[in-house]
């Protein structure tokens, strides 16, 4: 037996390992799985090169959990080592076989490992471990390596029938959480579910037919559990695919969830290598989706699902896997370090998404404004925040108007600039919120020859101003912000059927039922055939409020909800009733029930207070 220290470049880089090369204990399965793939993936680019005879087509990996001894084992049939090659790999640290195999073989092999310190993360959950190899070569001998954490270690000669290596944890008192089954099934769905070797986690039961038409039964049986899909849908080529299998593979990825609207299949080898599979859910009408539902994998190693320093913002709503070996990771792969790569995959995967929707628009407007409900969100979330993908996005950002037609802003300013351009030269885009709420306020606008837009959505309130100002010749006016006749200020003025000491009195009686906050009497000459009294809520301070409640501004939230109480001067219930009327309570009454007509258009009027107002209302008819 032949014994020795590792060779180190510092006296004990165990503890190192353990509380700070490594942000969390469980990667240490990922990282000796892993490593069993390279073993395989090496022996397989020697058998396609002819170098080896060596049967590799069923060559898979293994996982047992040995729970009344305390041992995990992680077995490949790899290429396994020679006693040499164990001194060179195992006891000299940070020497990596992968990155010296790489660079033999760098055209052909496909090797995760490049740090030469994954083996090490073993410690993490041992007290010792020990390594059972033999090596391809012919005629090669079976080699132990044992160490117990400390830089001692021992190598001696065993049998071994099969070429490969055999890992042996003996895990430490303080991680025998990983001694139960589902932990470790658990951790290999998460780390090793997309590797490129077969990987085995015990057996599991299947139902399978026997016999044939009526005769048929059914009937159980034992089948290995083989835990990943070695050959994931991103790793093909899109022609090879069809869409049930791009349908298939979401469903894989993301069980019970409803099918996606559509996908982007990256594949990219210069001036970085990408490859991946980007999905857009259905989303709600708000941003409230959960994120960090992009995975990123390393040569199909799980890293992370926070990819937040190469997914623009907007795109992790968005669902899938990127994976690149040109990602920069740190020695224990948990985050990004900053590199030029990074940047350049975040432009590349931000044009490829913004060049798909180009292209969804210009084939099939129908089915592109067919799911523009569920897309719309996405794609002004990106044209707020990306100014590259605003430029692309603005040639097919849809507009919707509440009779369901479809305009791109270009298409829809030109329909109405000749009947909604202000006095000022601004072309006036009408909206409303809510169609129900303001119905009365949509009809008395498409009265006036106007067209209205729907823009329902929590984002609308800053997309509409991020139009406003990178457009510059466009507002955005809410149906219910002013009388119908200023909706689109001009220089026309209505004359009033009143006199001046009658429009002083009528104001005097709606300003004494008039209490609230915020709350002004405006008097203005409309149209007899307009509603004698209205709420109108002023754009600039309505909108500012709905902003501010959504970034959470407790002190734009907090205040009063300002709004003008329009009495129409020309409307026959004001000159002809009102003021006829001889009683002061019953200019009152009156006054009051207009008022309150308006506020129930408005969706204003709301418990004791609608409870009266409809009390009154049924003594009205009496």
């Amino acid at each position: 037996m032949q014994k020795g220290s590792i060779s180190v470049q510092t006296e004990n880089i165990f503890p190192i390992i353990k509380k700070f090369l490594y942000s969390d204990q469980e990667i240490f399965l990922r990282e000796l799985v892993s490593n069993a793939v390279d073993a395989t993936s090496k022996l397989k680019t020697l058998a396609a090169r002819g170098e080896t005879k060596e049967n590799v087509a069923d060559a898979r990996i293994e996982v047992i959990v040995d729970k009344e001894n305390k041992l995990i084992k992680i077995i490949d049939q790899g290429i396994g080592m020679t006693a040499e090659e164990v001194e060179k790999y195992l006891n000299q640290v940070a020497f990596s076989s992968a990155k010296e195999f790489i660079e033999q073989y760098k055209d052909e092999a496909n090797i995760i490992g490049n740090f030469g310190l994954g083996f090490y993360s073993a410690f993490m959950v041992a007290d010792k471990v020990e390594v059972v190899t033999k090596s391809y070569r012919k005629d090669s001998q079976a080699v132990k390596w044992t160490c117990d954490g400390s830089p001692e270690y021992t190598l001696e000669e065993v049998d071994k029938d099969t070429r490969g290596t055999t890992i042996i944890l003996h895990v430490s008192e303080d991680a025998e959480e990983y001694l139960e089954d589902s932990k470790i099934e658990g951790l290999l769905n998460k780390y090793c579910k997309f590797l490129p070797v077969e990987i085995k986690f015990g057996i599991k039961k299947e139902t399978i037919k026997e016999g044939e038409g009526e005769d048929a039964e059914d009937k159980e049986i034992e089948v290995d559990n083989i835990i990943n899909n070695p050959s994931p849908a991103w790793k093909k080529q899109p022609s090879e695919l069809t869409d049930e299998d791009y349908k298939q593979f979401y469903s894989e990825l993301y069980p019970f969830s409803s099918p996606p609207l559509f996908w982007i299949h990256l594949n990219i080898d210069y001036p970085f290598n990408l490859t991946g599979i980007l999905y857009f859910p259905k989303l709600t009408n708000s941003l409230e989706v959960q994120k960090n539902k992009i995975q990123l994998y390393c040569n199909q190693v799980y890293v992370t699902d926070d990819v937040s320093q190469i997914v623009p913002e907007f795109l992790t709503l968005l669902h899938g896997i990127i994976d690149s070996p040109d990602i920069p990771l740190n020695v224990s792969r948990s985050y990004l370090q900053s590199d030029r790569n990074v940047k350049k995959i975040t432009n590349y995967i931000t044009k490829k998404v913004a060049d798909k929707l180009g292209e969804m628009f210009k084939n099939d407007r129908e089915e592109f404004e067919g799911k523009w409900k569920e897309i719309g969100t996405f794609v002004k979330y990106g044209m707020l925040s990306e100014e590259k993908f605003h430029d692309k996005a603005n040639k097919y950002a849809l507009l919707k108007d509440v009779d369901n037609n479809y305009f791109t802003l270009e298409e829809y300013r030109e329909k109405v600039k000749e009947n909604q351009t202000d006095k000022y030269d601004k072309t006036v885009l009408l909206y409303t919120n809510n169609l129900n709420d303001h119905d009365s306020f949509i009809k008395s606008a498409q009265g006036y020859g106007y067209n209205v837009l729907e823009m329902d959505t929590m984002i609308d309130n800053h997309f509409m101003q991020h139009l406003e100002t990178k457009e510059g010749n466009i507002t955005f006016v809410r149906v219910d912000s002013d009388t119908v006749d200023n909706l689109v200020q001009k220089d026309e003025e209505k004359e009033s059927v009143l006199s001046e000491d009658e429009t002083k009195t009528v104001e005097a009686i709606f300003n004494e039922q008039i209490s609230t906050a915020g709350a002004t009497v405006v008097l203005k000459p409309l149209s007899p055939d307009d509603m004698p009294v209205m709420i109108t809520k002023p754009e600039f301070m309505r909108r500012m409020q709905e902003m501010s409640a959504l970034q959470g501004n407790a002190f734009m939230m907090d205040m009063p909800e300002s709004y003008n109480v329009v009495v129409n001067s020309n409307h026959p219930l004001i000159g002809e009733k009102l003021l006829k009327l001889e009683a002061k309570d019953e200019k009152d009454k009156l006054a009051a029930h207009l008022y309150n007509i308006a506020l129930l258009n408005q969706g204003m009027l709301k418990g004791a207070n609608l409870t009266n107002f409809i009390n009154k209302s049924i003594d009205f008819l009496k």
